[in-house]
């Protein structure tokens, strides 16, 4: 495990774009660091030109270190489930390709019994109409993206696909979950 301290968690999740995802969980209350990358793939240190072509193996991912007395993992994955869509095979709208798989890579044996649950949990409430392919893999490796894919978001948000794509995701994200973010 990752863990700097007792209170400290890892959790690995992919769910389309990095940069989509990434914005959601910085603003949340107990989340300590996000970093944008690769993970679930055979090529060790990929670019993000080798992971695009989909030959690496790799989904962009996000992961997101937490303190687990401030925010549950389950809670993480609730809302991992609530922005992208967890039925869509390698796709993410018009981001396809298996890089933008969802995939939840668990750290040991609580994390996977936790997502099946969430799994089974969401789709028990009937949130999406279509069955959920949510990868749940064990983790490996994590391998940081490249500098300027960290906090894209907060670095370009004029940017043409941030505008039209991720403010609205990060806008419903800080209505429906006011209560949970940080302090500003």
């Amino acid at each position: 495990m990752f863990s700097a301290s007792d209170q400290e968690s890892v959790a690995v999740l992919g769910g389309g774009c990095f940069w989509c995802l990434e914005p959601i969980f910085a603003d949340l209350q107990g989340v300590e660091q996000v970093l944008s990358g690769y993970s679930g793939g055979t090529v060790d240190n990929p670019s993000y030109q080798a992971v695009c072509t989909g030959g690496t193996g790799h989904a962009e991912v996000i992961q997101i270190t937490f303190d687990h007395s401030q925010i549950s993992y389950s809670d993480l994955l609730r809302i991992f489930f609530t922005f992208h869509d967890p039925t869509t095979l390698n796709r993410q709208g018009a981001d396809v390709g298996t890089q933008y798989r969802s995939i939840i890579l668990y750290m040991d044996e609580s994390q996977e019994q936790a997502a099946r649950n969430v799994i089974r949990e969401i789709e028990s409430e009937g949130i999406w109409k279509n069955p959920i392919v949510t990868e749940v893999v064990p983790f490996e490796k994590f391998f940081k993206a490249e500098d300027y894919h960290q906090e894209y978001y907060a670095n370009n948000p004029d940017a043409m696909y941030c505008r039209a794509v991720i403010s609205p995701k990060v806008k419903k994200f800080r209505e429906e979950y006011a209560a949970k973010l940080k302090s500003r």
